[in-house]
């Protein structure tokens, strides 16, 4: 098999891979990496050693000889090699800023200040408990989320960009699945939440859902 991916279940940016792959139809081989156990297995020498900079996802592409370690590279990476079933870029140039801005919007700007790394530091540096993380998380993951609402109401249809799937959508899922984690009340962005509703009736994004995966924590 000559597709590889390693990552964490609960990882957004891991998940946001999965989707894509199922969209894709790709097969591929995965490799559970926690990142709590052992004192995080992302730590490891093996690890390191594949992705130095400790994070997860890590792509591999044994055919082309091709290690990738960001989740959006990884994504335009199968775009372009696979393009069928599902485009997750439009063919438009103008089109596709505007669906890389909003993937941005969520993996750059929301997404990282909730990262596994960043709560265990405020536990570390600042002495926060589990509430303390939690409402960091909420905090800006809200922020971030009435941005992206404001932006839905000019592109959303059933999904974020109109009646196709997007990078959007598969950026946009993950970071929701967060949201309700930290205990967000969706209620409050009813476009992000229709959109996140009509993406989880299609088996890619039930398939790629963390607790449907391997190393799931029941």
């Amino acid at each position: 098999m000559s597709l590889h991916l390693h990552g964490y279940w609960r990882s957004s940016a891991t998940y946001r891979v999965r989707i894509a792959l199922n969209l894709k139809e790709l097969t591929y081989q995965y490799h559970p990496v926690h990142l709590v156990a052992d004192g995080g297995q992302q730590f490891s020498e093996n690890y390191t050693s594949l992705n130095p900079s400790q994070l997860v996802p890590t792509f591999v592409d044994d055919d082309e000889d091709i290690f990738l370690n960001q989740s959006l590279a990884i994504m335009e990476y199968l775009d372009e090699r696979y393009p069928d079933p599902e485009r997750l870029l439009p063919s438009h140039k103008s089109d596709r800023a505007r669906v890389r801005a909003l993937t941005q919007d969520i993996a750059c700007d929301i997404q990282p200040l909730a990262n596994l790394r960043v709560l265990n530091q405020l536990t570390t540096s600042f002495d926060s408990d589990v509430e303390g993380r939690n409402a960091w998380s909420r905090h800006w993951i809200e922020k971030g989320f009435v941005a992206v609402e404001k932006r839905l109401k000019n592109t959303a249809a059933d999904y974020c960009f109109g009646f196709d799937i997007s990078m959007a959508d598969v950026c946009l899922v993950p970071q929701v699945y967060n949201a309700i984690r930290f205990g967000v009340d969706m209620d409050k962005y009813p476009i992000i939440k229709r959109v996140n509703d009509n993406c989880n009736e299609l088996k890619a994004f039930v398939d790629a859902l963390p607790e449907n995966q391997p190393d799931a924590v029941k």
